[in-house]
């Protein structure tokens, strides 16, 4: 049965008013302009001195982006040919499902402050990643020469010599593309202590240094704004050894003997090593924790997901010729890059201190990262429309010929983020708001472990029905087949 995009449209909107009544978009904040007048003296004034400090954090930075991704290609290299198999697929999808945040807060109690809790907060999940989209990759190869070989050679020979050979273009690309989100995994990892630019960056605004602050965005942005320039795949086993010696000499504050059978001791649920109930037990985690931090998690990437709608339908046209100029398809390319580029984390971080504690600060950060994302990807592939020679320009090809050939392609990518802002929205709760994260960062505080696996799970299962459902919904509207979305033919 087929869902007119009319009535999703409707669904979708009421579904976003709804949310948006329910949404905490209110609290006591500090004076704007009193924030603003302090971030402004800082921008034009910033201190440099503090430059050659932040050099060592930047290496890091690229360190733990470098080790992670590697980590993680190699996992999902070894995983894609079994990427049908139930089993691996609900085990990359759980991978892929906890945010690195999450993973480095429960890495933090079994490796501590450590290169090891870096690599493996951003291999891990980027493993089911990679899995996925190697996976499709390998499908999409062309049979033929594998029909020409002789009876009898084994899958691994097919795979290593036929099947992966064709993948290559493919998968340097992705690797490019991952490697970006990487670096931005990376810098915000310094949210939770380890020595990267996010550590700096939040250190700099909580003690209102916004003169060195704006030089950490600034080396944040003049490392990953130019990659695709200084990123040459002949320097990569340089770039990886030094990456490997740079992270080898992190001094690692001792973790005290027996942290792994503490670990796994914590892990196992209360009630099955003291004298808690299962009832209270239970009802602490799913009644007071559980739900409500579920019930804000959704409301919060509804809210974030209707306004990066708005944005990317207003936003993409900045990117077309024939519609912006070339210079203005020039500046808002750079601007779509610029804001593409700072992590939603990280954005939210900064609004908070000028918005005040509420669900606005990271509605907004999720909604205009997210929102540039798909504006970047619909200019793309307005690009590639033909148009009459006798097309208009401006808004008025915008809205009577881009809008509506490009809509199809702008529903699948808005539904195709949604399940990546409802995981972005659970790690907010980290920043203080409601969403799960801040029920996982209490727990984890508490050195509750048996409750942060089980709301881990949980935010498991709820990506996992977002993802589920807005699948669903791509395959009922009919829209998305084929479309190229990252990493050349990859879909995640």
């Amino acid at each position: 049965m087929k869902l007119s995009r009319s009535m999703a449209f409707i669904g979708f909107a009421s579904i976003s008013v709804a949310a948006m009544i329910c949404a905490d978009l209110s609290a006591p904040r500090p004076d704007p302009w009193v924030m603003m007048q302090a971030m402004a003296s800082g921008i034009m004034s910033p201190d440099f001195s503090v430059l050659p400090g932040l050099l060592y954090a930047t290496a890091l930075t690229l360190a733990f982006a470098f080790a992670g991704v590697s980590l993680g290609a190699l996992i999902g290299l070894f995983l894609a040919p079994f990427y049908r198999l139930a089993i691996i697929r609900a085990l990359c999808v759980s991978l892929r499902a906890v945010h690195e945040l999450f993973w480095a807060l429960v890495l933090l109690n079994l490796t501590g402050l450590s290169p090891l809790t870096g690599v493996l907060s951003i291999g891990l999940p980027y493993a089911g990643i990679f899995a996925k989209v190697f996976a499709e990759y390998l499908e999409e190869t062309d049979p033929s020469p594998i029909r020409a070989l002789p009876q009898g050679l084994s899958p691994v020979t097919q795979l290593i010599w036929m099947r992966l050979p064709q993948c290559v273009p493919q998968i340097r690309s992705y690797l490019l593309y991952r490697l970006e989100c990487g670096i931005r995994s990376s810098a915000v990892l310094g949210f939770i202590g380890l020595p990267t630019l996010g550590f700096q960056l939040e250190s700099s605004f909580k003690q209102a240094h916004y003169d060195q602050a704006v030089v950490v965005l600034a080396l944040f942005f003049a490392l990953i704004l130019p990659m695709r320039y200084w990123m040459r795949w002949r320097l990569v086993p340089l770039f990886w050894i030094a990456s490997v010696v740079i992270l080898a000499q992190i001094t690692v504050p001792p973790m005290g003997g027996g942290a792994v059978w503490r670990f796994i001791h914590d892990i196992v649920p209360a009630p099955m090593r003291t004298d808690a109930q299962w009832s209270s037990w239970l009802s602490k985690i799913f009644i007071e924790q559980a739900a409500p931090g579920v019930w804000s998690t959704i409301i919060m990437s509804q809210v974030a997901l209707a306004v990066a709608t708005v944005f990317a339908a207003l936003a993409f046209p900045m990117i077309v010729p024939r519609v912006a100029g070339r210079i203005g398809a020039l500046l808002g390319h750079g601007v779509l890059v610029m804001i593409r580029s700072t992590p939603e984390y990280m954005l939210a971080f900064i609004l908070l201190q000028w918005l005040g504690p509420s669900m606005l600060p990271a509605i907004l950060a999720l909604a205009v990262h997210n929102g540039a994302i798909v504006a970047h990807l619909l200019g793309r592939h307005a690009h590639d429309i033909r148009l009459r020679h006798d097309a208009p320009r401006g808004l008025t090809l915008w809205g009577w010929e881009l809008m509506p050939r490009l809509a199809g392609n702008f529903w699948a990518l808005c539904l195709y983020r949604w399940e990546i802002i409802l995981r972005e929205s659970a790690i907010m709760g980290m920043l203080g708001l409601g969403t799960l994260g801040f029920y996982i960062q209490k727990n984890v505080q508490e050195l509750r472990l048996d409750r942060v696996v089980m709301l881990l799970i949980v935010s498991i299962l709820l990506t996992w029905v977002v993802d589920t459902l807005s699948r669903g919904l791509r395959q009922k509207m009919r829209i998305g087949d084929g479309l190229k979305i990252e990493g050349g033919r990859g879909k995640r």
